[in-house]
């Protein structure tokens, strides 16, 4: 049987810790017993947050790495005895509220220079994902980015797009340059042949329209393929 909260020294209680230490001396366990709020009468909450994050081990997640809790359901909270419906939900929103966070604030004016820059942007929202998702990054012509889009969300394997939705939000604002950014979920961001292949379809159909297609960003987990930069390689080799 764990201890309880009120059995612990008022320094070691996560409340108590937070408010006279910081929020940076916490553990993962004891920041999520703030959000649990509430143990049971035979586990704190403490435990109870130990026991959601001994759920990254059915998920194979690095250790430490928090980021497996974004795809656990409500009912996967729920299989924790001691997890109710309540404290499920307020698990979900604290995620979601922690990826929103993770997101590029879009107002801030950010000039492209090269690819690490996009992806200084996106690869915390996206180096984790288990779908594909796809996003345009649209710039004004000295390479200013006016907006980020999500184009499409997809399946572990493949995300269905078209080259008119990826073109459509530039068209709509009169943008002349874009970078089309997608993820691998498996970590291994070399492109497929079907990258390519849309690349060079979506390259085409963005010249005949104005716009400059600058690059095809692939974010894998904390490493990332420049498409125009492998292509490039690649040439470089056969000469």
């Amino acid at each position: 049987m764990s201890m309880k909260m009120k059995e612990l020294p008022i320094s070691e209680r996560p409340y108590e810790k937070l408010e006279m230490y910081g929020a940076h001396t916490l553990s993962n366990a004891e920041l999520l017993a703030i959000i649990i709020k509430n143990g049971t009468k035979e586990e704190s909450s403490v435990t109870l947050a130990q026991k959601v994050l001994s759920l990254s081990k059915k998920q194979n997640c690095i250790q430490d790495n928090l980021n497996f809790l974004q795809e656990l359901s409500i009912e996967e909270f729920m299989k924790i005895k001691g997890i109710g419906k309540v404290k499920a939900i307020q698990l979900k929103a604290i995620c979601e509220l922690a990826k929103r966070i993770s997101r590029p604030i879009e107002n801030i004016r950010t000039k492209v220079k090269t690819p690490q820059d996009i992806v200084s942007l996106l690869m915390d929202e996206l180096k984790m994902e288990k779908r594909e998702i796809v996003k345009v990054i649209i710039m004004n012509s000295k390479n200013v980015i006016l907006k980020i889009q999500t184009i499409s969300q997809g399946g572990t394997n493949s995300v269905q797009v078209d080259t008119k939705d990826i073109l459509m939000e530039a068209i709509k604002i009169g943008a002349p340059k874009i970078i089309m950014v997608h993820n691998h979920p498996s970590g291994e961001p070399t492109p497929s042949k079907e990258d390519i292949e849309f690349t060079q379809k979506l390259e085409k159909a963005a010249e005949i329209l104005g716009i400059g297609l600058l690059d095809h960003i692939i974010i894998g987990y904390n490493q990332y393929t420049s498409i125009k930069s492998y292509l490039l390689e690649k040439e470089l080799k056969r000469i």
